[in-house]
């Protein structure tokens, strides 16, 4: 985990699952919603421990880098406080305080992008804590130009750098990719002219957006959420609105991609990643193959999934083709109901109770402490996300709470990622972070805990049926999705080789993988063509999206071991969170019987749901 990441995570969930309505903290329906109390990190940006930690970050920093660069190589042969694992020490106690710092900045902005003050504060950190980052950048590069053997015997001598073994081995995994230390510096600080700027265009062009629905100017979140409601007409004008906002500003949003799809492809071929796609499967510490045997299967399984899934779903809103506005359309059965906070509150934790009182434990921290941001307001980032901070801290969870079942999934979702990031904080800054594989297991699988549980409470046909369709579209969005997503990335950056994109190409890119993956069931009209303009995935963590389908399968897995399971499997789940960073996911995945390399396990992750599918299937038949 670097201040980088803090600053620019790619915020937990796109909008597939979109909340919207009324701004505010409070309605009458849905109860008092919460704020998160950021003053948990500093009362302000005007506060003395505010300014004073920015102070020492730089202080220490240059400290840090008079007292070891070009000494590493020599600390190597010590044990004492002048050896690797002192250095080490250190630099995580630099990483805390400027997460720390970066994570109040982002998170300050990120509850308000339209406010000035938010975003001259979020770039003014982000340029200095560039600067003091500069003072670091020898550290990681002059550490992996030591020779194996000699690393090996330090880890072997130095207790402390054993500690530290998990991350320094990792570490070692950039070695190939390395540039000499100029040339890094170089990237690094026309960073914040580069892709930051671009991904700050983005935030706050997406931020400013209203779509004009019968007269009424809405924010994204709300019209997305429209896509939602029970009447078709206002499903269609909710569409044509996004079309149409999306259509005036599509010149910013191709820009933006081409800018960042470009500067990728020069970092990539410096670096020298063999595929556009390398630089992500190396920081999610995931093989190539891997990732290729993922989205084969989830490809192969389109006609048998969403094909089948949106065929079945048109014979129930009576149509012979959905239109793509139709895709999120509740069941006739769905109850129109709101849920309230509270209720949402008692749903997740009795899941999460169920399955251990320990995470239940947790997790009711988020609410007590108000560690959450519930409540949807103007310039408040969209969709949903849990932010790790550091772990001398404790992390946030945003989501945009509007009272619909999806919105209590989404709920526990992220919930889900806060228990995870709780518990792998004891691996300290440096070892704490999880690839992004591998971070969404405990969101997915607290979100499974919740919706089995409400499963399990309905005892009406069709309720059931519309709980098991939510469900199976959910994991379509998360899966079939996805994956549709990587494969436009992947369509996107390798046409950028061959020069710039015009809006026009990137609508055909677009129309393309999603007519393969939504199947013939869904009319795909006029409009559709710059939706791909407000994925957020795409310009914060390119080729991000499979991690969300490499989540979904793996936990369907591992929720079938849990239902099989004696006992035991509560002790090996959470001693897979606390690990955080330090192992790989064969390590992680072996003590439950589960090998992702192995091409069957993603069949199997993809059979639960088409099992789904086959239940619903066997509902309708039976009337």
């Amino acid at each position: 985990m670097n201040f980088a990441s803090l600053l620019l995570a790619g915020f937990g969930r796109s909008s597939v699952r979109a909340q919207a309505g009324e701004a505010g903290g409070a309605t009458a329906e849905l109860g008092d919603l919460p704020s998160w109390r950021l003053q948990d990190l500093y009362l302000s940006p005007a506060s003395e421990e505010f300014r004073s930690d920015m102070a020492k970050a730089e202080a220490d920093a240059i400290a840090f880098e008079g007292k070891w660069k070009g000494k590493l190589a020599e600390a190597a042969g010590r044990t004492d406080n002048e050896g690797i694992g002192a250095a080490v020490k250190e630099f995580e106690a630099l990483e805390d305080l400027m997460g720390r710092i970066a994570a109040f900045a982002g998170l300050t902005y990120f509850s308000d992008t339209s406010n000035p003050a938010n975003g001259k504060l979020y770039g003014d950190v982000q340029s200095k804590l560039t600067d003091i980052s500069a003072h670091l950048l020898f550290f990681s590069l002059e550490l992996n130009r030591i020779e194996d053997a000699v690393i090996d015997a330090a880890l072997a001598a130095d207790s402390l750098a054993a500690h530290y073994k998990p991350w320094i081995l990792d570490l070692r995994k950039d070695k190939p990719y390395q540039l000499e230390d100029k040339l890094e510096q170089l990237f690094l600080e026309k960073s914040m002219t580069g892709a930051s700027a671009f991904n700050r265009l983005f935030d706050e062009t997406i931020a400013s957006l209203t779509f004009s629905v019968d007269g009424k100017a809405l924010p994204l979140e709300m019209t997305l959420n429209l896509l939602q409601e029970p009447s078709a007409e206002l499903r269609k004008k909710a569409a044509q609105a996004l079309a149409e906002t999306f259509k005036a500003n599509i010149r910013t949003f191709t820009l933006v991609t081409n800018t960042l799809a470009k500067d990728k492809e020069i970092s990539d071929r410096w670096r020298g990643f063999e595929d556009i796609a390398d630089s992500r499967h190396l920081a999610n510490r995931v093989e190539r193959d891997v990732v290729d045997a993922l989205a084969a299967a989830v490809k192969a399984a389109y006609p048998r999934l969403s094909h089948r899934y949106y065929a079945m779903k048109a014979k129930w809103l009576g149509m012979e083709q959905m239109d793509f506005w139709d895709r999120n359309a509740p069941l006739p059965e769905t109850p129109n109901v709101t849920i309230p906070w509270d209720r949402a509150k008692d749903t997740v934790l009795s899941a999460y109770h169920a399955f251990s009182p320990e995470m239940a434990s947790i997790a009711r921290r988020f609410f007590d402490d108000n560690w959450i941001d519930a409540p949807v307001r103007p310039g408040k980032a969209p969709g949903a996300f849990a932010h790790p901070t550091v772990p001398s801290a404790h992390p946030y969870v945003l989501v945009n709470y509007l009272g619909k079942p999806r919105d209590v999934m989404t709920l526990a979702h992220e919930l889900g990622h806060g228990v995870h990031q709780v518990l792998a904080g004891a691996q300290g800054a440096l070892m704490a972070s999880t690839p992004l594989t591998l971070a969404e297991t405990a969101s997915v699988f607290g979100e499974m805990l919740t919706f089995r549980a409400l499963l399990d409470q309905t005892r009406d046909k069709r309720e059931r049926k519309a709980m098991l369709a939510q469900k199976v579209e959910d994991m379509i969005n998360t899966v079939v999705r996805q994956i549709a997503f990587y494969e436009f990335e992947r369509k996107v950056h390798t046409a950028r080789k061959e020069g710039e994109l015009t809006a026009e190409d990137l609508g055909k890119l677009w129309l393309s993988v999603q007519s393969e993956s939504l199947g013939p069931a869904i009319r795909i009209s006029d409009g559709y063509e710059t939706f791909w303009a407000y994925i957020p995935h795409f310009i914060h963590s390119p080729f991000y999206v499979y991690a969300y389908a490499f989540g979904d399968c793996l936990v369907n897995s591992l929720y079938a071991v849990y239902q099989t399971a004696e006992s035991g499997f509560q002790e090996k789940y959470f001693d897979m969170l606390k690990a955080g960073g330090t192992k790989h996911h064969s390590e992680l995945l072996a003590p439950f019987g589960l090998n992702a390399a192995d091409p069957s396990f993603w069949a199997q992750g993809l059979s639960m749901i088409e099992g789904l599918i086959d239940e619903l299937e066997a509902l309708d038949r039976a009337g």
